[in-house]
């Protein structure tokens, strides 16, 4: 696709620019196309802020997206290598896997060995936005933490800009003066960028570089036309510590920050929790839209427990719908091997069919016309069902194939397989089989004769 560089002044033209001046680029028309608005509308959310489309113009494989109120409720999917597991190429077959199984965005966040190598082959083949966390790349250039500097993050930023990202987690609003708010946290600091930078600015005793040299951040990001994913290093990591002083702390200095990418002329999200009950989940997101001016959400669950390891990719997807629902923009997957281990591949296809279902949840929630394009798919599914068309029923559903397995392992005859009960419930005891063989027309006479008797009984009462 054909990319917006720069104006005649020569000023990098990003789609926030863009979208000021009114002009509709390219990747705003494509836009419009995916999400059914007007290209001017797309323009408008984007020159608004509340809509941000991540697409560094050197992405050359990238079909366009966007992220914010008026979009469907998307979904990110993490993918990466660790030190002492996976690969390149079992992260791309990830990174292939998350697209087929609707990932709308994927972060890299690879750590240990051949980080670039890897992030550039999931690059080469990847259509939607990547995402990465630069402070992971620039940990592995260093011994500790606190050998970490301004110059080595901003050298780690430059390259991946130039290399196609579409998005970079900054965690630049975790400050020095926050750190003793999480001193009696249940959890700490459960960021690994919020930890690794608490670290270095305990050590130096000096205030987080990302924040101090943020300019310098902002300056590549304009360059390339990165969005910022405004980090959450301080977000509750245990239901004990939602919703605490630290958390909404970080919270105002990334308001801040905000403006700050939106006079750079920078897209940019914000990252939120965590870890939230359930009732104080309509609480966070109206906080974070109103202390950030309508910045899309970008959260990570919430999870609304912490009692079910190896099941949080189901804790996590009911907190994601409610939050969807109330306003949150994407929502970050969860995996069942949250808190546990490196996800494998069928942890990636679990932790995506969870949240497909929580964002369409969501979607269905808001209304509009998403909601209405959300209630046609269901009403689809449900009609396939009454007609006992099977195999519609599959097509449509999130998982056909794990939908048709489920069906027919219990069936072994092929008759039964086509027929118009399942084995739940067999010929005799199916109420939607029952209920179609009911006589409707028997059935008004019925309720016409016993509507005129109760009419007649109250007049003889009355007499």
């Amino acid at each position: 696709m054909e990319r917006h560089v720069f104006d005649e002044d020569g000023t990098s033209r990003t789609q926030h620019r863009a979208a000021n001046d009114g002009t509709v680029t390219p990747e705003m028309a494509r836009v419009a196309e995916r999400e059914g608005l007007k290209p001017d509308d797309v323009r408008a959310e984007v020159a608004r802020g509340r809509m941000v489309i991540p697409a560094n113009r050197h992405h050359a494989a990238l079909d366009p997206m966007a992220i914010g109120l008026k979009a469907r409720v998307k979904i990110n999917a993490n993918i990466g290598s660790s030190p002492t597991t996976s690969s390149l190429d079992e992260e791309v077959q990830k990174l292939e896997l998350s697209q087929g199984w609707g990932a709308d965005t994927v972060m890299d966040l690879s750590t240990g060995k051949r980080i670039r190598e890897t992030r550039q082959a999931i690059l080469d083949v990847s259509t939607v936005p990547i995402g990465t966390v630069p402070i992971y790349e620039a940990l592995e250039r260093v011994t500790t933490a606190e050998d970490v500097s301004i110059d080595l993050l901003m050298e780690v930023i430059t390259e991946q800009a130039e290399q196609g990202v579409d998005y970079m987690t900054i965690h630049a609003g975790v400050l020095l003066e926050h750190l003793a708010l999480c001193q009696h946290r249940v959890t700490g600091i459960v960021s690994r960028g919020g930890g690794l930078l608490g670290r270095w600015m305990v050590h130096h005793e000096q205030q987080n570089p990302l924040y101090e040299h943020f300019d310098r951040v902002l300056a590549v990001c304009a360059e390339h036309d990165v969005t910022i994913s405004l980090g959450d290093g301080l977000r509750p990591g245990s239901i004990a510590d939602a919703s605490d002083a630290a958390q909404f702390a970080e919270l105002d200095t990334l308001g801040e920050l905000v403006g700050r990418c939106w006079d750079a002329g920078v897209q940019c999200m914000v990252e939120g929790p965590g870890h939230v009950p359930l009732h104080q989940l309509q609480e966070n997101v109206e906080r974070q839209q109103r202390v950030c001016r309508e910045a899309p959400f970008y959260t990570l669950g919430p999870l609304v427990t912490d009692v079910a390891p190896g099941y949080d990719h189901i804790t996590s997807a009911i907190g994601a719908a409610v939050v969807g629902w109330h306003g949150t923009s994407m929502l970050c997957y969860v995996t069942p091997k949250e808190h546990l281990g490196l996800p494998d591949a069928e942890d990636v296809k679990q932790g995506l069919i969870a949240y497909r279902i929580a964002a369409h949840a969501a979607d269905l929630a808001r209304g509009g016309a998403h909601g209405a394009r959300a209630a046609r798919w269901d009403r689809g599914v449900s009609q396939a069902r009454f007609d006992f068309d099977w195999n519609r029923q599959f097509d449509l559903s999130v998982d056909p194939d794990t939908a048709r397995a489920m069906h027919d392992e219990t069936l072994s005859d092929d008759y039964f397989k086509t027929a118009e009960f399942c084995s739940m419930c067999g010929p005799k005891y199916c109420p939607m089989h029952n209920f179609r063989d009911v006589d409707w027309g028997r059935l008004q006479q019925l309720g016409a004769e016993r509507t005129r008797a109760s009419a007649e009984r109250a007049r003889v009462g009355a007499d």
